[in-house]
């Protein structure tokens, strides 16, 4: 019999799809994951907007990662030092192609629509590579359709409700709920409403996280018991 939800551990992930070190988050995540197959996990994506107050047209890359990173200097050692991180992950980055800064609301509510569908991870993860690997524009929707067709989700249904403005108080929900647990930067990953890990920690330690919630979990039944 498949678990209900009260049996499963539930993870959620606080993340945004322009965030490098949450698509290598993202990756050891994953990695722990498979470390614990005896383990019943739902992983659940939990929009959080790096940019909220972002324009929706969104911003030049250039313009912006200066200005974010204080010059072009300091910003091309930062990103060769995530680079080289994700590599070692296998997760690609070409910032030489990344040429704009979008407001990622819409990108959010793909995800959230692709969660009907059962694709909520493959689209998060494709978002991810388009914007890092292909230089895709994610507050383009013609550009985020593509991408939902390239993570098995019906590309028109995917255009028809990015027409709308339907997610749109979820993700703004999402972003209110992190500002409750203490959220402050991405990735941030909760343990069944009780452990947080924050940042792109290694796979080992979120392995421990895992077990320690999940240790949690049976003390507390056998208390119940």
């Amino acid at each position: 019999m498949p678990s209900s939800s009260a049996d499963r551990l539930i993870v959620e992930v606080f993340s945004d799809v322009v965030c490098p070190w949450c698509y290598i988050g993202e990756r050891r995540l994953a990695r722990a994951m498979a470390e614990r197959p005896t383990l019943s996990i739902e992983r659940r994506w939990r929009p959080y907007q790096l940019e909220p107050s972002m324009r929706r047209a969104g911003e030049p890359w250039d313009a912006f990662a200066e200005g974010k990173f204080g010059g072009r200097e300091r910003a091309e050692e930062m990103f060769a030092h995530v680079a080289g991180v994700g590599a070692e992950e296998g997760v690609t980055f070409r910032f030489d192609r990344v040429a704009s800064a979008p407001n990622t609301a819409d990108a959010h509510r793909l995800i959230l629509f692709a969660r009907r569908h059962g694709r909520e991870w493959a689209m998060a993860d494709t978002l991810f590579r388009g914007y890092f690997e292909g230089g895709r524009d994610l507050g383009d929707a013609a550009q985020l359709a593509a991408l939902a067709r390239e993570a098995e989700v019906d590309p028109d249904a995917a255009l028809a409700f990015l027409a709308t403005d339907e997610g749109t108080r979820e993700v703004r929900a999402s972003q209110e709920d992190a500002s409750g647990l203490g959220v402050e930067g991405i990735p941030f990953v909760v343990i069944d409403r009780r452990i947080g890990v924050a940042g792109a920690q290694s796979t080992d330690v979120i392995v421990q996280a895992l077990d320690l919630a999940e240790a949690g979990r049976q003390e507390a039944r056998g208390l119940a018991s």
